[in-house]
């Protein structure tokens, strides 16, 4: 079984976020960045579906030369195999994106994937774009929002959630392409041995050429901030009495 997750850099959840000065990026200089909630998940799945049916799983990502740092984290969780898309950092609209994996994909050798997972959506643009199109491009069938996937007999049974809170069930030959949201698994911490070998691992590159034809990004813009708001109390044992008054205007203890 051989398996790819494709995964992206993105800030770290949380992170506060500032353009740069003409409004059309982020200013990484100070922030952290991991892989989104769903795209972990993604990578956990690949893992377990190799570990109980064998083969390989591959990580790849399209970015600069920092994404290493995320094909490395895959690699200690145990992914087998990591490719780096590489470009010089600037950010490729879906159309773009999904075109360079999907040459990756064709570029193989022998059989390829039988198993392409994304996550549903990048934690940054969340565009819900590029597994569909590589899907498209490949002309392989495509469940999007999985919550459950188990594969026998050559095919995938998946499961998703429906809009009446039931569940959407789909048997799916291989090969297909999966991208799966968070909760379908809770992702493994990588141990002493995974960070050791993600260290010494091989990273494959590949330098993509772009495809003209997408979105073209204008400006970036940040939303309005809230305004928080402080009242002091009270200090020490004068301050008692506001606060059981506060707690009984916010209904937590009656009067």
């Amino acid at each position: 079984m051989e398996v790819l997750v494709c995964v992206k850099r993105v800030p770290a959840t949380g992170a506060r976020i500032t353009l740069t000065d003409d409004e059309r990026a982020i200013d990484t200089r100070f922030l952290g960045f991991t892989v989104s909630p769903h795209e972990e998940c993604a990578v956990e799945e690949g893992v377990r579906i190799v570990e109980a049916h064998g083969g390989r799983c591959t990580v790849l990502t399209l970015g600069s030369e920092e994404s290493v740092e995320q094909l490395r984290s895959a690699v200690s969780m145990g992914a087998g195999r990591a490719i780096l898309l590489e470009t010089g950092g600037e950010e490729w609209d879906p159309v773009a994106t999904a075109s360079a994996i999907a040459d990756a994909v064709r570029a193989e050798e022998g059989a390829g994937f039988d198993v392409v997972l994304f996550g549903n959506e990048a934690a940054d643009t969340c565009d819900y774009q590029v597994g569909v199109r590589v899907a498209h491009a490949l002309g392989m069938p495509c469940v999007t929002g999985v919550k459950s996937l188990e594969i026998a007999d050559g095919a995938a049974t998946v499961r998703r959630e429906a809009a009446a809170g039931g569940w959407e069930i789909f048997e799916v030959a291989l090969p297909a392409v999966f991208t799966v949201k968070e909760g379908i698994n809770l992702p493994r911490y990588a141990s002493v041995p995974g960070r050791l070998r993600a260290k010494q691992a091989q990273i494959e590159r590949h330098t993509p050429a772009p495809v003209a034809g997408g979105l073209e990004r204008i400006r970036l813009l940040l939303p309005p901030e809230q305004e928080g708001h402080v009242e002091i109390l009270g200090t020490g044992p004068d301050a008692a009495p506001a606060v059981v008054e506060l707690l009984q205007r916010i209904g937590v203890v009656g009067r």
